[in-house]
């Protein structure tokens, strides 16, 4: 029967720890409007998974592997969506305000976007498709059973290393709501931060 690596699992949490678009969503959503909302963009995020482990396991990801042409439309579909929430949120002054009054995007709004933010990444996919065989025995009769058990382990790090990072934002947000300077200048920060990971992906 198969086991859990200690590999697979420091290599899955290397990936998941570092800061990319899923976790700066879920610090964003942290800080903007606290603990609640910084879980169910992890949430999102963590659904967002979900796409690439299927292409992954049915062998969709080796088709994005071999055409060219099939990964250039995922990426640039990507940027063009991390350079949509660049400017969705240099603009929006209610995603991180002082002003109680403003109404915040309901949950399922949250949830859609995190799906997204991690649908159009195509480096998940590529991830999914030269890592997780490392660890599965492809003669073996439960080797799609093992694919999906390691997927699902990689999805609940990637939930709770979001969630830590939005609890751990939600914390400071009594730090920085009352400085509507600062507040300026994190929303500014974060539309940076997704306009360089759109290009950074766009010259992949």
């Amino acid at each position: 029967m198969f086991a859990l690596t200690p590999e697979f699992l420091l290599t899955s949490l290397i990936m998941v720890v570092t800061p990319g678009t899923g976790a700066l969503y879920t610090i964003a959503a942290g800080l903007a409007r606290g603990t609640r909302a910084s879980v169910v963009a992890a949430v999102g995020c963590t659904l967002g998974v979900v796409p690439h482990m299927l292409a992954a396991i049915t062998g969709l990801a080796a088709l994005l592997h071999t055409s060219a042409m099939a990964f250039q439309i995922l990426k640039y579909a990507g940027v063009a969506y991390l350079l949509y929430m660049a400017v969705t949120t240099f603009r929006d002054k209610g995603s991180l305000t002082v002003e109680q009054e403003s109404t915040p995007p309901s949950a399922g709004k949250v949830i859609v976007s995190g799906v997204l933010i991690n649908l159009l990444n195509p480096k998940l996919t590529l991830f999914f498709f030269a890592f997780l065989p490392q660890f599965v025995d492809p003669g073996a009769s439960y080797a799609l059973a093992h694919m999906v058990v390691l997927s699902l382990v990689f999805m609940l790090l990637t939930f709770v290393v979001f969630a830590a990072y939005g609890r751990f934002a939600a914390a400071m947000r009594g730090q920085v709501i009352s400085r509507p300077k600062v507040l300026t200048w994190m929303r500014q920060i974060f539309a940076g931060a997704f306009a360089a990971l759109g290009a950074k992906l766009a010259f992949l």
